[in-house]
């Protein structure tokens, strides 16, 4: 054997044991179910064991006697423009046990395998399963061995109704389909089709032997033969091609947990932290449609708000944590439906309110999809809403909000300062700009600051609570969420014009922008100052202070970054102490920033970043957890589903490393009495960062720069001064509080105390 042959198996040797190690050390955070799941099918969060690619999501409901696996796929839309449009199921598996009545109930939920496993168990027998969806491939994968032979019934289908039309054939395998294509008000056809790699009903289950159903699934927004590729795939499945496929898996998800990796000594929150980013994963895939308020795990047509693209928040909280935990690909997806909507948004801001530039709707979809008109009919009208008025801007709900367009400018800003690539910010430059053209004519001049009129901190619609009432709730002057999102934007836009060497020109205009913006309204509460939702509320009637809120939140310091302890520490104590406020206000336990009905990914990072002590920060969050959690991880709450994946990463990540206001900074909230290490988290200048921390000491500081930007960071050993080490070699020395010094693409850098 020659040496090229004994390096190739040394190499595969080292990658199978590197995937093994991976997915072992991953899988010690498996989740597991005990008992069927309750909560399936619903309109909302499933309870149930779960598995994705990040396109085509599988949810595991039944007893072990007549299991469910619900399919659901991302790009898988009745595309009509009012609810109940959105996204529908395509179909599932069923598969039925005689044998396996009143058998116990045992499942795994295993991220580093990112698969599901599940044993029931009679007296008589025991069958073992496990399902995956292959993350390079459109297939699902479910494998059965039984220790005693025994005969399974299993059925492919799909839904009737809701203007569907269905398809189901058994030669020479079984697949169904259905489609959208002829109803009035469909904006887009939507085609999928399902093929099984058998066109048997039942399935003989010898004792050692394993069965694998192979599911193949695409639609027509991934191949115009979107039912020929299907058929023509579970043709072809060979236990060959599943072994090859299964090492892709393997290989994909062994790489997207090296990307970063955290330790803090306290398994119960390590759980969370990579299960939630386990099911954002499963969730979210480069090239394919983003996921909406409840990811591909659909149970039943008719979801929750559609299921679409909610642009007040919902739609980009789900992806704020990958920012940080370097999961950039799982990012990818999220602007495509806003540069899709901009033709839209430009005759929505000329024709309802003269302006240039964009304005959108509270909910949108894929393709320029709209999903948030009101009721076509005013009978329809009075029956949800209470009011026989359809027409309100023009048929379709603004809520009273111009804040839907640049909100998504947050989680752009926070990709670009992320990576500093050039290619993503010429992408969406136009995005930025074309909201700049928007508030530059929405914004009013009066006595010499910008001021921002009728943009509502809250939604403003008519319902049944309020009898249909609702335009004595419009009229605030000066929103806090406002504020926060256009200083964001303007201060965005200047910063990315300037680097890819843009419309200079308006430059000046901008900066006097920020610079004359209106100031956060704040008054006194308890006696002290605090935060006001607005300078003034409907009717022109004076606001008291209520302090730091969600939404608050959105526009000061997440997803916007434009305040904090280094960007104004006597503004961010007022904030802290509003914080504080918080575990007075609790109405019961476990809603600590009222954070049981939305907004759980949202304070406590919040929390973290203004500076409240982080132990306090994870009890609080560990009641949250409790009070509303499902078996699968999944935090659950009142309004959005998938925006909670971010919870617990997020605010770990802030803990353990910020850089949102252009200075890096380690373990920034982090009780020093506790051991804690990251490695690969992803800091604002394009760095890479690794450190940790050691009785009490900051032990190593490693950054990989891939930009070649200047690095700015605050001093890990306060006082003492510095030896930068660049690719193993010692360079300069430095001292101070902040630490800045040039760095050249790709370069590693390590950070040492210095001794003489």
């Amino acid at each position: 054997m020659d040496i090229y042959k004994v390096f190739l198996l040394v190499l595969a040797f080292a990658l199978n044991m590197t995937k093994i190690y991976s997915q072992q050390s991953m899988d010690q955070y498996k989740v597991i179910f005990t008992n069927p799941p309750q909560h399936v099918p619903t309109s909302k969060t499933p309870d149930a064991p779960i598995a994705g690619n990040g396109d085509i999501g599988v949810t595991m409901g039944g007893g072990p006697d007549s299991l469910r696996f619900y399919i659901g796929k991302n790009d898988f839309w009745r595309a009509y423009p009012v609810y109940p449009g959105g996204i529908a199921l395509p179909g599932g598996l069923d598969i039925l046990f005689k044998e396996l009545k009143d058998a116990s109930y045992y499942a795994e939920q295993l991220p580093g395998s990112a698969e599901i496993k599940a044993t029931f168990s009679t007296k008589a027998c025991q069958v073992h399963l496990s399902a995956w969806v292959a993350a390079t491939a459109n297939k699902i994968i479910i494998e059965l061995r039984s220790d005693k032979k025994q005969i399974a019934h299993v059925r492919l289908w799909t839904v009737e109704g809701n203007g569907a039309i269905t398809a189901h054939g058994n030669s020479p395998v079984t697949w169904v389909s259905r489609s959208f294509q002829t109803t009035k008000l469909l904006s887009w056809p939507t085609h999928i089709a399902l093929a099984m790699n058998t066109e048997k009903d039942e399935l003989i289950l010898n004792p050692g032997e394993t069965v694998r159903l192979v599911i193949t699934v695409y639609t027509n927004h991934d191949t115009e033969s979107w039912k020929n590729k299907a058929i023509s795939e579970a043709i072809q499945v060979t236990d060959t091609f599943i072994k090859q496929l299964r090492w892709e898996h393997q290989t994909w998800w062994t790489n997207f947990w090296r990307l970063s990796h955290i330790d803090i000594g306290d398994t119960y929150f390590e759980k969370y932290y990579y299960q939630s980013q386990y099911l954002f994963a499963c969730s979210s895939r480069k090239g394919k449609f983003a996921p909406g308020i409840w990811g591909p795990f659909i149970t039943q047509d008719g979801a929750a708000w559609g299921g679409d693209y909610h642009l007040n928040y919902n739609y980009q909280a789900p992806y704020w944590a990958s920012y940080s935990s370097n999961h950039i690909c799982l990012t990818e997806n999220f602007d495509q439906p806003l540069l899709d909507y901009m033709e839209a948004g430009r005759m929505f801001a000329r024709k309802l309110l003269d302006c240039d530039g964009i304005y959108y709707p509270v909910g949108i979809g894929p393709k320029g999809l709209c999903t948030s008109m009101w009721p076509l009919t005013p009978e329809e009208m009075q029956e949800k809403y209470a009011t026989r008025e359809n027409t309100i801007d023009n048929g379709y709900k603004f809520l009273g909000q111009k804040i839907n367009a640049v909100f998504s400018v947050g989680n752009m800003l926070m990709r670009y300062y992320s990576t500093y690539d050039k290619n993503y910010a010429q992408k969406i430059y136009p995005y930025l700009l074309a909201c700049a053209d928007f508030w530059e004519d929405y914004l009013t001049l009066e006595d010499g600051r910008y001021v921002i009129r009728m943009d509502h901190f809250n939604e403003v619609m008519p319902n049944k609570r309020n009898g249909g009432i609702w335009r004595d709730k419009l009229g605030d002057f000066n929103s806090t969420l406002s504020l926060g999102l256009v200083r964001m934007l303007f201060k965005g836009i200047l910063d990315m014009s300037t680097f890819l060497a843009v419309d200079e020109v308006r430059h000046t205009h901008w900066s006097n922008i920020l610079k004359k913006l209106s100031n956060y309204p704040i008054g006194v509460l308890d006696g002290r100052l605090s935060l006001k939702n607005m300078e003034r509320g409907p009717q022109n009637k004076e606001v008291i202070a209520s302090g730091l809120n969600r939404v608050s939140i959105h526009g000061l310091i997440l997803p916007s970054g434009v305040m904090g302890p280094i960007t104004d520490s006597v503004f961010n104590t007022i904030l802290l102490g509003d914080v504080e406020r918080w575990s007075h206000k609790q109405r019961i336990k476990g809603d600590w920033g009222n954070t049981l009905n939305n907004g759980i990914e949202t304070c406590y990072p919040g929390a973290v970043r203004v500076g409240y002590p982080s132990d306090e920060i994870l009890m609080h969050m560990k009641e949250r957890i409790e009070m509303a959690v499902y078996p699968n991880s999944w935090i659950v709450q009142g309004g959005g589903g998938i925006e909670t994946f971010a919870a617990v990463p997020l605010t770990i990540n802030e803990m353990l490393l910020q850089s949102y206001e252009g200075v890096i900074r380690l373990f920034p909230n982090w009780n020093y009495q506790k051991d804690a290490s990251f490695r690969g988290l992803r800091a604002y200048g394009a760095f890479l960062v690794t450190s940790s921390l050691k009785n009490g000491i900051i032990q190593n500081v490693d950054i990989i720069s891939e930009r070649g930007r200047l690095c700015k960071i605050e001093n890990p050993w306060r006082n003492q001064s510095v030896q930068i080490v660049r690719d193993g070699k010692s360079a300069e020395i430095l001292c101070g509080k902040w630490l800045q010094f040039p760095t050249i693409i790709g370069e590693k850098i390590e950070l040492r105390v210095y001794t003489k």
